[in-house]
């Protein structure tokens, strides 16, 4: 089976590593130093079971082959440009994973596949919640600290993209992912997404790591940003209470404790962040059902400025 990784990053490279590893045909694009690098001397992956991995890097979507799977991996603001190059390189669909963080992603992807493909892609999309702990270290090396999981919806309940879900259920597993299949997959987007609007914000305009959200004065303020996440959960009909979310909470925060944020790592790096589709959907979810959430909205606020713009304007 030929998979193709589009927009690797820290996530979509060890997927890439992986899924190659396992006797997968894989090519992927990356940003242009990473890709070198991985042609030039592998792609390197640090921490859980390190070694130098071989999949084929491009450095265009032009040059890559057609495939029988897709995993796109890219950030959630350059998705539907993302999708529309795909839908015009690759217009007849095929198994396509979407593992962003943040909710109600699909629209976007569907429309923009649909529109430069002329073809229905509903079929094709399987969405699926990642967490696998990675970090994208240099040119060609990505450090994994942790096993981590992917969850998707389980295939043997039906559904139109039923068969796109076991085919990438089995080649994750084949790859010695570790695979989790529920029932009901828009909590598990739900519970990711509350536990990411409590520690990504924090740890981004703080600039400290993960674990030191279990120090004050951060623990209050993602506690904070923790209980507006679970009124708009609330407000869509996904109910978590204080133990549970605290819970969740806690157990990520263990986990992950040397990690650096996606949010962190791109405000380090002068990139956009995904704050709009992680809290920035849960200030709209929470508008809809007329609910304030004002200090999500703050840190909205914040995280949509340049760091630089923000230090400034915070002295």
């Amino acid at each position: 089976m030929r998979i193709l990784t589009l927009g690797a990053g820290a996530v979509g490279s060890v997927l890439a590593a992986r899924l190659s590893a396992a006797g997968y045909s894989v090519e992927l694009t990356a940003r242009p130093a990473h890709a070198a690098a991985i042609r030039a001397h592998g792609l390197r992956v640090t921490g859980t079971d390190e070694g130098t991995f071989h999949p084929t890097a491009l450095a265009d979507l032009a040059d890559a082959s057609p495939p029988d799977a897709v995993l796109l991996t890219v950030k959630t603001f350059d998705l539907a440009a993302a999708a529309t190059a795909l839908g015009r390189r690759f217009p007849r669909p095929v198994p396509t994973l979407l593992p962003q963080n943040g909710l109600h992603i699909e629209p976007p992807v569907v429309a923009a596949l649909r529109a430069a493909s002329g073809a229905d892609p509903t079929s094709a999309l399987v969405r699926a919640v990642s967490s696998i702990p990675a970090t994208l270290v240099g040119p060609g090396v990505v450090r994994q600290a942790g096993a981590g999981e992917i969850v998707l919806r389980d295939p043997a309940g039906g559904g139109p993209a039923a068969g796109a879900t076991a085919l990438f259920r089995d080649a994750f597993a084949r790859a010695g992912l570790a695979v989790r299949l529920v029932d009901d997959l828009d909590r598990e987007l739900w519970s990711k997404a509350i536990v990411n609007a409590a520690i990504n914000p924090v740890t981004a305009l703080h600039r400290v790591t993960n674990g030191r959200l279990r120090e004050s004065p951060f623990r209050e303020e993602a506690v904070a940003l923790l209980r507006e996440a679970q009124r708009a959960a609330g407000a869509a009909g996904v109910e978590f209470s204080d133990e549970v979310a605290d819970r969740a909470l806690e157990r990520i925060v263990r986990a992950t404790a040397e990690n650096r944020s996606s949010m962190l790592q791109d405000r380090e790096r002068g990139r956009p962040t995904e704050v709009d589709a992680i809290s920035g959907e849960i200030v709209r979810v929470a508008a809809a059902h007329g609910i304030d959430l004002p200090r999500t909205r703050a840190v909205v606020e914040r995280l949509r400025r340049p760091a630089a713009a923000d230090a400034a304007q915070s002295s």
